[in-house]
């Protein structure tokens, strides 16, 4: 969907404070325009010309704005539209102790303190429980900038200074991301905040003259929505995030003194929001062609959020204080400059590939259908349109090799795709080895049929364990269901009691009716069946996690051993394959074949596209081989030797037990 131009909205939020001067600030009866006015100094002298006055134009001015009422001026709108496909970013910026992390976070002692991100997390998930057409999946990272290094707040690994040296802010054509950095799924509030909560807790924080617990570093929370449609023909889903910035407080040095490692980490503040500006300047000036977005880390992180496909909107956090004057007009400065800025939101939309090929599969069948009410009009007899099966393919070849004989004048055709296996056949008849298709069908009823039946038995068996593990998802979720309403019931009968008075016994307990004791037991029973059920799924994914390794070790031994078997009956020359037959001088295997065939692409080019030929329709041969294959490329050709040492010995039955399950026949190579 093509982009429309929009500006970025800036608010200011002023922190109250004791001393506040009634008669330094004004606001506007809209409420979005702010002016300062600052007493003229008369120890100057009679003539001073210095600025005593300033008037600002904003969105909004949040003076004495409750937590509520910021989040629903500044967030809600850019969330709500978030869940329709936008990318949106907030942005909170100030002079430290101005407020900036209350304002994005809030405090977490106090539910009603909650600050935007809380507040964001709870809206998505409440729409994704109102969106009952669509499938909504979130997932969250959360990345901290630190004297120039990135640092994922959620990472696994212990949190130390030296960063993640694998981290990097990379730009691809669908926008800039920051490789390496984790993103982890959040099937409900809880998660999210979870999340939240862990990150806060590996931020970098450090006593200053203006806050006891001041940010001193950058941080982006960002939320990940995606959105799919339940109704399976539908193939377009939308992808979008929600950047929340929590900047570190920019600092004068000579005012807070500060010294040591405090004086590093707010240099480095301080030169990476000069950059920031530097960015702005240049965004809102629309003659310059270059804007510098690669000077900081931080820039260029925000690329998409400053001047690119998201709605973007700017909180600036300031003091109520004439001491902090110079800082406040350098605040209110940056936001006015922030609101020429435009960006260019747009939906963003994507096709699901795997719902696009079935509708496709869809359409070719109503086209068979009318190719076949077609033929009926004209009186042609039935002809069939699927793809031609082993024993057709057979057929054609048969009728080919007797038109090259002369016993026949004539090839039977009926439709096109006859005509291509036609050609086909001539080519293998009469130059070239049979297809590998073709082949690998023959190789698995003669040669490998064994090992063939153990990849089929295998394969059965993970089907089978798969099975049983979504049965017990789905009677999981059907039991969370339960116990929720059980909850809500008991929550109902607790209520009603404390209204109507509680009654006590002798020794001090609350004594409840047989309803509520009923929903007592009721929930105690779920909360066992559940945990029970819980341990069985548990137990199930392990056996699915061995029997797919199992099924893995199947499939890779049936293509190597295809491959040597291919090359040995169709590539290699006949002087040579007398000489690797059986009492032979050579053994099979002994010469590697790259320097029988002397074959233009190298052995790993020729595995990956032998998987893509023999297993086209297997689901497992694609995204998940690949990244094995990659990993074992250094000892495939020791595979491949191993394979040849043991072709002709019988693969031998295990049973395999997990964790007190009942065994599992699988058959181990």
């Amino acid at each position: 969907m093509s982009a429309k131009e929009s500006k970025v909205h800036a608010f200011v939020r002023v922190k109250p404070t004791a001393n506040f001067p009634q008669d330094m600030i004004k606001y506007g009866p809209d409420n979005k325009s702010i002016d300062i006015y600052i007493r003229r100094d008369v120890k100057k002298g009679v003539v001073n010309n210095k600025q005593t006055d300033w008037s600002f134009k904003l969105d909004g001015v949040l003076h004495n704005a409750s937590q509520d009422s910021v989040y629903d001026a500044v967030a809600r709108d850019l969330v709500s539209q978030a869940l329709d496909g936008y990318n949106g970013t907030i942005m909170c910026y100030g002079q430290t102790g101005a407020g900036k992390t209350y304002t994005m976070t809030g405090a977490t002692e106090n539910y009603k303190h909650r600050g935007i991100i809380p507040r964001a997390i709870q809206q998505v998930f409440r729409a994704v429980e109102e969106h009952i057409d669509q499938s909504i999946t979130v997932r969250i990272s959360y990345l901290e900038i630190y004297n120039e290094t990135l640092f994922d707040l959620l990472s696994t690994m212990p949190h130390d200074m030296s960063g993640d040296t694998h981290m990097a802010v990379v730009e691809y054509p669908q926008g800039v991301f920051v490789k390496g950095l984790s993103m982890h799924p959040a099937s409900h509030e809880e998660d999210a905040l979870n999340l939240l909560f862990e990150g806060e807790t590996n931020r970098i924080i450090g006593e200053h003259t203006l806050n006891k617990n001041s940010s001193r570093s950058h941080c982006i929370f960002t939320i990940y929505i995606e959105s799919h449609s339940r109704i399976l023909s539908d193939a377009k889903y939308t992808a979008s995030k929600i950047n929340l910035v929590d900047l570190a407080g920019s600092e004068r040095l000579g005012k807070t003194g500060s010294e040591g490692q405090v004086l590093k980490e707010a240099t480095y503040i301080n030169k990476s929001l000069s950059f920031l500006e530097q960015a702005i300047i240049a965004l809102a000036d629309r003659k310059r062609d270059h804007v510098p977005f690669r000077q900081s880390k931080l820039t260029h992180a925000l690329k998409d959020s400053l001047g690119g496909n998201c709605n973007t909107v700017l909180v600036a956090n300031i003091y109520g204080e004439a001491v902090q004057i110079e800082e406040t007009l350098s605040s209110l400065r940056f936001a006015t400059r922030m609101k020429w800025v435009t960006t260019e939101p747009a939906i963003n939309e994507k096709y699901d590939p795997e719902r696009m090929v079935k509708n496709l599969e869809k359409e070719i069948v109503l086209l068979k259908q009318e190719l076949a009410m077609h033929d009926s009009l004209v009186n042609r007899s039935l002809v069939n349109y699927d793809p031609l099966n082993e024993i057709q393919i057979a057929e054609i070849n048969s009728q080919v090799r007797r038109y090259l004989e002369g016993a026949t004048d004539d090839i039977d055709i009926m439709n096109i795709r006859q005509i291509q296996e036609v050609f086909n056949q001539f080519k293998v008849i009469l130059s070239s080895p049979p297809a590998k298709l073709v082949a690998f069908e023959e190789f698995k009823n003669e040669r490998g049929s064994e090992i063939n039946r153990i990849f089929k038995e295998n394969k059965a068996i993970l089907s089978d364990r798969k099975k049983k593990a979504s049965e017990i998802t789905h009677r999981l979720n059907l039991i969370k269901q339960e116990m929720d309403i059980t909850k809500q019931a008991l929550g109902a009968q607790k209520k009603e009691r404390e209204e109507q008075g509680e009654y006590v016994n002798e020794e001090g307990q609350i004594i409840i009716d047989e309803e509520e004791f009923l929903l007592v037991m009721k929930l105690k029973d779920l909360k066992k069946q559940y945990r029970c059920d819980f341990d069985e799924l548990r137990d199930l994914k392990a056996e699915v996690q061995y029997c797919q390794h199992l099924v893995d070790q199947c499939r890779n031994r049936l293509i190597s051993e295809f491959e040597i078997w291919y090359n040995e009956s169709f590539l290699i020359p006949e002087d040579v394959q007398e000489a690797i037959k059986p009492g032979g001088n050579i053994r099979p295997g002994m010469i590697p074949m790259n320097r029988v065939l002397c074959l233009d692409e190298d052995e790993q080019e020729r595995f990956d596209r032998l998987q893509g030929e023999v297993l086209p329709a297997c689901p497992d041969s694609t995204s998940f081989y690949n990244a094995k294959m990659k990993t074992d490329q250094k000892h495939k050709y020791f595979r491949a030797m191993a394979a040849l040492q043991q072709m002709h010995k019988k693969p031998g039955l295990i049973t395999a037990t997990v964790k007190n399950k009942p065994p599992a026949a699988l058959h181990v190579i």
